[in-house]
Order: structure tokens, then C-alpha cells, then sequence
């Protein structure tokens, strides 16, 4: 299993996550920011729709964060 699919059955669209820190210099979303994974990339990306609506994707080997749940319907 590649890291891809990996992150795909991991985090799989709807996990709740709360950032510890991103690896970003530019434009980074603030540490302890919640949001939903929308889907994974076949990179490897976890792309989110965060809380306070902004869209940055997280890279897991780059980026620290935790899951805090699974988003509920």
C-alpha cells in the first residue's frame, strides 16, 4: 500500500481534525484550527474545509494535526 492509499483509508473524507502546526511560511492556517478532510489526493494531501473557511490542504509528513472525531449527518 503506498502512502496515497494510505491516507485515503486513514482519513477518509468526513474526519474531523484539529491542526497542531503547518508547515507553511506564506500562508499557514493558525495552530488548534479544526476542519473536515473533503478528500485525499492521490499525492497524499488531505484537503480540508476548515472551520473558519479557508481550504488549505495539509501534508501529513510535513504537517502535525490529530483526528478529533468523525464528522456526524
Amino acid at each position: 500500500m503506498n502512502k496515497a492509499d494510505y491516507y485515503k483509508k486513514t482519513y477518509p473524507a468526513g474526519t474531523r481534525i484539529r491542526l497542531i502546526h503547518m508547515d507553511d511560511p506564506y500562508s499557514p492556517i493558525e495552530n488548534g484550527m479544526t476542519g473536515t478532510v473533503a478528500y485525499v489526493d492521490d499525492v497524499g494531501t488531505l484537503h480540508m474545509k476548515w472551520d473558519n473557511g479557508r481550504s488549505l490542504g495539509i501534508c501529513p509528513d510535513a504537517d502535525s494535526f490529530e483526528v478529533i472525531g468523525k464528522e456526524t449527518e
